[in-house]
């Protein structure tokens, strides 16, 4: 595997993240810890470094069989990202929350399950609409500064609240976050309206969460498979249907597997992207793997594009229009090379 810069950072992360929200069983589905360490093992062997958890997965299982893999191995290779916000406990109104009070005790946790000093990407879980963004960077950047922390994330935000953030960081003096977690896949290109045009213009990686859709892309339910996503899910209406035949039809037609072509496609879009793959087994773990080794061909690409294109809306479809462009560019919009 290769590495990749994280965003405006220095941090050199493999080329996949390795999600581990399935370590543990709790909730009746999952990894045990032998295949749980089986799967980071085969990962780690072809070099992958990044790791995604968080304080919820699993109640914690997660963290804590993360900790008890790395414990005895050499800490520094790994970069561990995990998140802040949802609860792991009922006990009291801010154990919970992007509030500062929630970030530092749920830190706290997350170092003592997973066995360290210091979580080396941390990232606001989910926005809470609540906590005044200027009080979130504070507290990241003084768990940065205090060592607790590496760098700062966030995921699952409105693109006008990461957006102030990263300005008010860059005029306070305090870490900027670097990368922006988000729902991204052939069935779920909504991302392209406004949070991805402003994580390129931030220069933060994009690291999308489901990028198979909970497994649909890899075409196992038109096939009569089973797994967690429901038939009632838009992950497997007609639509979704639809583009999952021309992947499965795209990868037949380069021999390699549909969950290549769709975990591909988001690596060939124009922008920093790193998907998480998630496995519960090792066998999932060697087939995503094997996902770059693939680049799809051009026209291949367009396909796959057009086959799950969405309406842009207002203005990102107002300022494709080719009277627009002739307006804003007096007919020189191909001709000039963007940033």
């Amino acid at each position: 595997m290769n590495y990749r810069l994280l965003g405006r950072s220095g941090l050199k992360v493999s080329e996949l993240c390795l999600g581990t929200m399935g370590f543990g069983t709790e909730a009746g589905w999952g990894a045990d810890k032998a295949t749980s360490f089986a799967i980071m093992e085969t990962f780690a062997k072809a070099g992958g470094n990044f790791l995604d958890t968080a304080n919820i997965y699993k109640l914690g299982t997660s963290e804590k069989i993360i900790g008890e893999f790395i414990q005895p191995r050499d800490r520094d290779f790994f970069v561990i990202a995990t998140k802040y916000s949802l609860k792991d406990n009922t006990t009291n109104p801010n154990a919970s929350g992007n509030n500062r009070k929630n970030m530092m005790r749920s830190v706290e946790d997350s170092l003592k399950r997973l066995q360290t000093d210091f979580i080396d990407v941390l990232y606001l879980h989910i926005w809470d609409d609540l906590t005044p963004i200027d009080e979130i960077l504070r507290g990241l950047d003084d768990l940065i500064r205090q060592g607790k922390v590496n760098y700062a994330a966030i995921s699952d935000t409105p693109a006008w609240i990461v957006s102030k953030g990263n300005t008010m960081a860059e005029l306070m003096g305090w870490s900027q976050f670097i990368a922006l977690q988000i729902e991204y896949s052939l069935l779920q290109r909504t991302p392209e309206r406004d949070l991805i045009p402003m994580a390129r213009h931030y220069n933060m990686t994009v690291t999308p969460w489901a990028p198979l859709a909970g497994g649909a892309l890899t075409g196992k339910y038109l096939k009569g498979g089973q797994g967690r996503v429901k038939p009632e899910s838009n992950r497997r209406d007609d639509n979704s249907t639809r583009i999952t035949r021309k992947v499965m039809a795209i990868a037949e037609k380069l021999n390699v597997e549909p969950s290549h072509v769709a975990l591909q496609w988001t690596r060939q879009q124009n922008f920093e992207c790193i998907p998480i793959v998630g496995a519960t087994k090792l066998e999932q773990l060697e087939e995503n793997i094997n996902s770059i080794n693939l680049i799809i061909p051009e026209e291949d690409l367009k396909a796959l594009d057009a086959a799950s294109a969405i309406d842009l809306g207002f203005p990102g479809k107002f300022f494709r229009e080719e009277g627009v462009r002739q307006n804003n560019f007096g007919g020189f919009f191909n001709r000039i090379v963007k940033r």
